[in-house]
């Protein structure tokens, strides 16, 4: 991927509402503790000190300091979506999405080193890792319909997981990413992308030829379940099966 293909950077704004909300600042606050000490040392006192907030305020705002993450996570989605200018409409998926995420990790930028720590964090703690995966299956949903890629269905479940998955691997790359292109973070990015493509192309293979069978299963299974339905009918009304008073006779 040629390095000119690098976005613009678009500095993320620093409110996820009015000036001053208290939900911004606590977001703000978070992140930058992340940035000078261990995550789980975090106290949710301290981030209210930092954010000129009361306890009240908090709880007003969010029910834990992993709920404040995903807060992040939906400031820097709204980043991203706002830019939407429709200048890469032309373009193949796979590079609408290649800018798209580039863009997201512009608009993370000034968050870097709170990233770094909420990143070793997550690895600490396997079942934090666990519930910030759906907070960033939720952002990709919307990182792929700002790329024109649809995300419905099985096939859209597996693209979203996928891209989740490769997204954490992507930022790893970023993290360490000292170059001022960042030609390293976009090598990684490229690599990825174009080996989601290719998985996501069987999948959509596999669906295609499974399809009738899929029908064929799903036929055979509304004519049982009708065939019982007419059964427990007849015997609530108190009749007998055909077979049934066959036997009788």
């Amino acid at each position: 991927m040629a390095e000119d293909n690098k976005p613009a950077a678009a500095p993320a704004p620093k409110s996820d509402g009015a000036a001053g909300e208290p939900r911004a600042r606590i977001v703000d606050a978070l992140m930058a503790l992340a940035g000078e000490q261990p995550f789980e040392e975090i106290s949710i006192g301290a981030i209210c000190a930092r954010a000129g907030v009361t306890l009240a305020d908090f709880r007003d705002a969010f029910p834990s300091k992993g709920a404040v993450l995903a807060g992040f996570s939906k400031r820097i989605d709204r980043v991203v979506l706002l830019q939407q200018n429709g200048e890469l409409a032309a373009e193949e998926p796979k590079e609408r999405l290649f800018d798209v995420l580039m863009r997201r990790l512009d608009a993370m930028s000034p968050y870097r080193e709170g990233l770094r720590e909420v990143t070793q964090w997550l690895r600490r703690e396997p079942l934090a890792a666990l519930a910030v995966n759906q907070v960033v299956v939720n952002s990709m949903r919307f990182m792929l319909e700002a790329a024109g890629i649809d995300s419905e269905g099985g096939s859209g479940a597996l693209k979203l997981q996928g891209l989740a998955l490769a997204w954490r691997r992507i930022v790893d790359v970023w993290l360490d990413d000292e170059e001022p292109e960042l030609s390293r973070t976009m090598a990684a990015l490229d690599r990825e992308l174009t080996r989601g493509e290719r998985i996501v192309a069987k999948v959509d293979s596999f669906d295609r030829f499974a399809a009738p069978l899929k029908a064929l299963t799903r036929a055979a299974f509304e004519t049982r379940r009708r065939a019982a339905d007419s059964f427990r009918h007849r015997a609530r009304r108190g009749g007998a099966a055909p077979d049934e008073r066959e036997s009788r006779r």
